[in-house]
Parts: C-alpha cells; sequence; structure tokens
C-alpha cells in the first residue's frame, strides 16, 4: 500500500504524515505530478486560503496529475482545505475556479445569521453527524473531530454528503463522490477517532 500525501506548500504535511506513522503506514511526502501516478491512494492536505491553494497547485503542475488519479478510480481524500479544493468554486477572497471533483461550492460562515454572531474560525472539537461509510467504520455515528476554517461547503447534491456539523447551523463536513472523499475536520489532530478515520482509508 503506497499513500501519497500532495504537496504544494499548503498543508500541516509533517501532521499527516506522523498521523499514518502512528498506525503503522509509512505515506510519503510528495511534490512530483509525474510521481503521483504510483501512488494506491491519495492524501490532498491544506491549511490557508483557497485561491493560493490553486494558483500553488497550478505551479506544481499537480491539477491534470489529479484530475488523472481520479479518473483511475483510486481513492483520494481531501483534508480541510484540501476538501474544499474538491469543489466547483469557493467566493474565499473573491471567486475562484476549484477542481470541481465534487459538484457545490465553498461559502463562508453565515455569521449574522442569529441573534449572537458566530465567530470565525470555527475551531476546536465539534460532533461529526456521519451517515453510513467504510470511511467510519467502527466509529459512533456522531463522533469529535477538530476543526479550525472559517468556510464550509455547500454541496449541489446533498447524496454527497456523509458527515454533517452544527456549528450555528448545520454544514456538509464530510464527502464523498465515487472515489473522492472530503472531510473538513483534521483527522491528524482528532486522537484516536481521526485515526481511526486514516486507517479506514488505507483500507479503501
Amino acid at each position: 500500500m503506497k499513500i501519497g500525501i500532495v504537496n504544494y506548500n499548503m498543508g500541516n504535511l509533517a501532521s499527516v504524515q506522523n498521523g499514518f506513522k502512528k498506525i503503522g503506514i509509512d505515506a510519503t511526502i510528495e511534490s512530483d505530478a509525474q510521481k503521483l501516478k504510483n501512488y494506491d491512494k491519495l492524501i490532498l492536505p491544506g491549511v490557508g486560503a483557497f485561491g493560493d491553494a490553486i494558483e500553488h497547485l497550478k505551479q506544481f503542475d499537480l491539477i491534470e496529475a489529479l484530475e488523472e488519479f481520479k479518473k483511475s478510480g483510486r481513492y483520494m481524500l481531501g483534508i480541510c482545505l484540501g476538501m474544499q479544493l474538491l469543489m466547483e468554486k469557493s467566493y474565499e477572497f473573491g471567486e475562484n475556479k476549484g477542481l470541481g471533483f465534487i459538484k457545490g461550492e465553498v461559502i463562508p460562515f453565515d455569521t449574522n445569521k442569529f441573534d449572537k454572531p458566530l465567530k470565525v474560525p470555527h475551531m476546536g472539537w465539534n460532533r461529526v453527524f456521519t451517515k453510513e461509510h467504510p470511511l467510519f467504520d467502527g466509529l459512533d455515528d456522531m463522533h469529535y473531530l477538530y476543526f479550525v476554517h472559517s468556510y464550509h461547503v455547500k454541496l449541489q447534491n446533498k447524496d454527497n454528503e456523509i458527515g454533517s456539523t452544527v456549528y450555528g447551523y448545520g454544514f456538509s463536513s464530510a464527502i464523498a463522490h465515487e472515489n473522492v472523499l472530503g472531510i473538513q475536520p483534521h483527522p491528524e489532530k482528532s486522537h484516536n477517532n481521526g485515526l481511526k478515520i486514516l486507517e479506514n482509508f488505507s483500507k479503501l
């Protein structure tokens, strides 16, 4: 089993790599677009702004390589910003086109939806209410994971939602379409629950 962690200078790569090490898997940090096809599975991490991340993917010639990997039917998992990049577009600092692997968009939290404005970023431990999916095997259908984000996914097709979270209001916190998966919280920072998710991903 060869798992690659896509390096485009926008992610907490070492934390993800260490998460896999804790479950006995040597994941490789990879920035060479030509080598992505050599992996069985890919992790697309991400921390920072959506537009910057897309530009970095372009600079590393990774967009076409990710598209080809998706077409191969092998599994990829986007984490945090990496999940948001899977969408068609984002409204973070203007409108930016995403990878378009799953239909939908990335929008800011509606901080004025309630009498008391929501604080952003949404940071800390929160529950994820999950549907039945192999990514969550062995976990309760509601469990706590660690979040840090100011924008969230709005899916075009709710059938692509495999997990949801409430922060003021409900939003999609885990998504899936065929071989493309995404999770908004950080499994690598979520102790045993998160490590179980990484382990489950490795077994897909």
